[in-house]
């Protein structure tokens, strides 16, 4: 056995079966998901409410990725002193918070309340994922660690496949009554009667995610589930001023991974506000695409990790997957369907235009990374694994600025379409790591 692999089984809660952590944590990146790829379907759905432009609509993801920023270090912390378990109970319980505050942001239609409900979801996001993740790298070997994190985010992607459809069901019926030509043959109170009306649909949602979280907290609390020992092998690793910042692998990851999540959301969450724009019919579910193209990366690295595919090997495939499926956003035609028409017309999944199908095949190519960038990155930290996990989580605030950035230039261009160019140096350094990076232990 190597030493990675004792490590890992020193590690491994209680070093029985992982079927059931994995069961209860799976749980809980179904959460991550629904909560998450909810925020596809709020984006366009918020811009007509609240009457937002382009850049407006995406602060939704800036407030809710940027909580990552500010809250993963404190969580890391947190964790040392109450423990992985119980970090994941208060987690929940912060979210269902952040769930309950949309209740007054839905009645008053006030924006900035909505901003600040996604904040505390994220942040409550931060500290269960903060958790979660090295959990599921450590409880067994290391080298099977993106296999592991691949289950939990088939489990994840379900959850973002099916969200946007029940927003759609449940949320967007009757949405031809919001159209523009049809609010503006409204006057002023008439306007903002009806737009109260459309945001005051999100008030039933929001309280059953709150009730279903606080049920989540009495499930993990109750579970059998056990604490990880990550102090074992802290001897074995030198004791530098730099601390965690000494591993240029872990380093180079987060940045990747920053990278990675923020293509991965502008990819999820922005592609709803691109159908709206070409005129796509039911805009509000094409989140379901991108999670779809996911959920099927995700069944690759289940099955082809690591049997017949190096963590290593699926970081570099996504990111030339990427690289094509980015070329193919921007140069393809946002009229012609012919893609989507071979692909699933058949199966009755409607048609999009080629730009839309291959935004969501970046679904695709974005699976492997996560789950590939967090074994490497987390290589041989030992004691240092909370704190780089906390670093690796602060990498998940890609997602509130490149989205961001994605809407300036998308705004200010009058071309959302070309806009998408931002993503192309993201995949250039992710093949950079997959390539390099992953492998440098010293900064000299």
């Amino acid at each position: 056995m190597n030493a990675s692999a004792q490590t890992s089984q020193k590690n491994a809660p209680g070093n029985t079966s992982t079927f059931i952590p994995m069961v209860i944590i799976g749980t809980l990146f179904f959460v991550f998901g629904f909560v998450t790829w909810l925020n596809g379907s709020l984006i366009p759905f918020l811009k007509i409410a609240c009457e937002l432009n382009e850049f407006q609509a995406l602060l939704v993801t800036f407030a809710f990725y940027i909580a990552y920023t500010f809250m993963a270090l404190p969580a890391s912390l947190v964790l040392r002193k109450i423990g992985f378990k119980t970090g994941m109970v208060v987690g929940l319980g912060v979210m269902a918070l952040g769930a309950l505050l949309f209740i007054p942001a839905a009645k008053s239609s006030t924006y900035t309340l909505f901003l600040t409900a996604l904040f505390v979801l994220g942040a409550g996001l931060t500290l269960l994922q903060t958790a979660s993740n090295p959990y599921i790298v450590c409880i067994g070997p290391r080298e099977s660690a993106a296999m592991r994190i691949s289950i939990m985010g088939l489990i994840n992607k379900s959850a973002g496949v099916l969200v946007p459809l029940l927003f759609t069901a449940w949320i967007l019926t009757g949405m031809d009554q919001f159209s523009a030509d049809a609010l503006a043959a409204l006057d002023a109170n008439a306007r903002a009667e009806r737009l109260s009306e459309l945001s005051s649909r999100l008030v039933t949602p929001y309280i059953v995610m709150a009730l279903v979280l606080i049920a989540l907290m009495a499930f993990v609390h109750f579970s059998p589930l056990a604490e990880l020992d990550l102090n074992d092998d802290s001897d074995s690793l030198p004791n530098q001023k730099l601390g965690v910042l000494q591993f240029p692998q872990l380093i180079l990851g987060t940045i990747a991974l920053f990278l990675y999540v923020g293509v991965e959301v502008i990819a999820g969450d922005t592609i709803g506000l691109y159908g709206r724009h070409l005129g796509v019919e039911k805009f509000g579910s094409l989140t379901s695409y991108t999670m779809a193209f996911m959920v099927l990366g995700y069944i690759v690295g289940v099955t082809c990790i690591p049997k017949y595919l190096s963590q290593a090997n699926a970081l570099l495939f996504s990111a030339l997957a990427g690289l094509l499926f980015g070329t193919g956003v921007i140069f393809s035609s946002p009229t012609d369907t012919g893609l989507s028409q071979i692909l699933f017309v058949w199966a009755g999944v409607p048609a999009i235009p080629n730009t839309v199908l291959f935004l969501a095949l970046l679904g695709f190519a974005n699976a492997l990374v996560w789950p590939a960038i967090w074994p490497l990155a987390l290589e041989g930290l030992g004691k240092y694994t909370s704190t780089g996990s906390a670093l690796l989580i602060m990498g998940i605030a890609g997602g509130a600025l490149l989205p961001l950035l994605y809407g300036h230039f998308a705004h200010s261009s009058g071309n959302s379409q070309m806009a998408y160019w931002i993503m192309l140096p993201c995949y250039a350094f992710i093949l950079f790591y997959a390539l390099k990076g992953h492998k440098l232990r010293s900064w000299k």
